[in-house]
């Protein structure tokens, strides 16, 4: 990131629920903070409030697991219904251990479980529920773009992140997994460093950094700050969404 940026968690974030208005709600709450949006703004969502604003909850009770689902709930020891879930929304499952199942999601994303969780959601007592990641991340972020927007050079860049694991390291970081009006990579390929040598394959995430440095600030538990704005990022604007991020399969050499 730019030296400069600074992050803003929106401070008294309300609850969600199915059907709110999520931009209605981060602009109430932008200037319940004395925030005005700015241009090269960028705000950073949890994608948790965006799945439950779209209603991505599902009862366990409702879902019905399959023979395929039941295995491998014995081999992950969890329950069946969850993983009859997490089966629905992946396209493969690449590796299964007890308390983890790793899958191609189907948005293509390598990661755990599919994303499915149940926390910082509400349960009640026998009736059990799960939340899904948003039907298209990248659809869901232009749709908070458009309605953020304050004129027509005047609209803030958007990320949708999630925290998910990494590769040989532990813990878990924030991860772009949608992303509207900002080129989620910075190509550097044919710039020249500090000793004019010119770079050859330098090509910065930069979606997913600046989701990892907010996440820093949303929290995992109960800080209840889903939403923080960015600023100094300078990041290239840009019509596409987050595919850029996703390496094709052809050269993924860990699979």
């Amino acid at each position: 990131m730019k030296p400069g940026l600074q992050l803003f968690a929106l401070q008294g974030f309300p609850l969600v629920e199915p059907g709110d208005d999520l931009a209605a709600l981060i602009g109430d709450c932008l200037r319940a903070n004395q925030l005005e949006l700015q241009p090269g703004d960028v705000l950073i969502v949890a994608q948790k409030v965006v799945s439950k604003a779209e209603g991505r909850y599902v009862r366990l009770a409702d879902v019905e697991p399959s023979e395929r689902a039941q295995l491998l709930a014995e081999q992950a020891d969890k329950d069946p219904r969850q993983m009859e879930c997490i089966l629905r929304e992946s396209r493969e499952v690449l590796r299964v251990r007890p308390g983890v199942i790793i899958v191609e999601h189907r948005l293509g994303f390598v990661m755990a479980n599919a994303g499915i969780d149940k926390s910082n959601i509400s349960q009640s007592d026998g009736d059990p529920q799960v939340l899904l990641l948003p039907v298209d991340p990248d659809r869901s972020a232009e749709e908070l773009r458009r309605a953020l927007r304050l004129s027509p050079s005047n609209a803030p860049m958007v990320i949708i992140n999630d925290s998910v694991g990494r590769a040989w390291r532990n813990g878990t970081v924030g991860l772009a997994i949608g992303t509207a009006g900002l080129d989620p990579l910075y190509n550097q390929v044919g710039e020249r460093d500090l000793f004019n040598n010119v770079l050859e394959v330098t090509e910065a995430a930069v979606a997913d950094e600046l989701a990892a440095a907010a996440s820093l600030v949303q929290g995992q538990a109960a800080e209840a700050c889903p939403v923080v704005l960015a600023r100094g990022a300078n990041l290239r604007p840009s019509v596409g969404g987050s595919a850029a991020l996703l390496r094709d399969r052809n050269m993924d050499m860990f699979r």
